[in-house]
């Protein structure tokens, strides 16, 4: 990577392994990725609970809440920032805005993950190759990618926000799974089935899963 701004990587005094020591587990980024009402936020929001409860030190980023601000749309930034900036900085839902937005999550998610923060990241994701880019910015065993495998139509028939309605009656273009492709992960960590299991079962899954590798202590 080529370094054309005359920026310098600054080392800090706490490490993260102290910081680690001090929480009481690794940090580590969760990834859920799935179709729209999937059941991605769901879980993740329950599993931050437990975590909680655990007393580990956790956080979610939800597709939705950060397209509030860090990822906000041009229409949320004009008011405040004027055109120009929202056309330039303001994220749609281009692939390559799509790209941008998991770009900027995956570096949000790095320094939770470094500060022993358990990242708990809930997003479409839809290009594998996004998901790949991110994942090679994490040591062995850091990223961990949680495919939320629920059929579309139960997404479709869950539908909260009425998009997939929307999209069958063309009122949203490049819609993920109606006319915009979302690619599986190949060789996901978990595999969570959401029409087959509870979301609170599922969650529990997860904390199972980060017990064997290492992440929570067990004692």
């Amino acid at each position: 990577m080529t370094n054309d701004t005359n920026i310098t990587w600054h080392d800090h005094q706490v490490t993260r392994k102290e910081r680690e020591a001090m929480n009481g587990h690794k940090g580590c980024v969760i990834w859920f990725t799935g179709l729209s009402a999937s059941g991605k936020s769901t879980i993740a929001n329950i599993l931050d609970h437990k975590l909680h409860q655990l007393k580990k030190h956790s956080a979610v980023l939800d597709g939705d809440n950060v397209r509030h601000s860090l990822n906000a749309g041009p229409g949320m930034l004009i008011d405040t920032h004027g055109e120009s900036f929202a056309k330039r900085f303001g994220l749609g839902f281009s692939a390559m805005d799509r790209e941008e937005n998991i770009r900027r999550i995956g570096a949000v998610a790095q320094i939770f993950c470094q500060a022993g923060i358990i990242a708990l990241t809930a997003f479409i994701s839809p290009y594998r190759a996004d998901r790949d880019r991110i994942r090679k910015k994490f040591e062995a065993g850091e990223f961990i990618e949680v495919f939320v495998d629920t059929p579309i139509e139960i997404c479709e028939q869950r539908d909260p926000k009425g998009l997939y309605k929307k999209a069958r009656a063309g009122e949203i273009k490049g819609f993920t799974g109606i006319d915009d492709p979302y690619e599986p992960p190949e060789t996901p960590e978990l595999v969570l089935n959401t029409n087959k299991k509870t979301a609170e079962s599922l969650a529990e899954e997860v904390i199972d899963y980060l017990r064997i590798q290492g992440v929570l202590k067990t004692s």
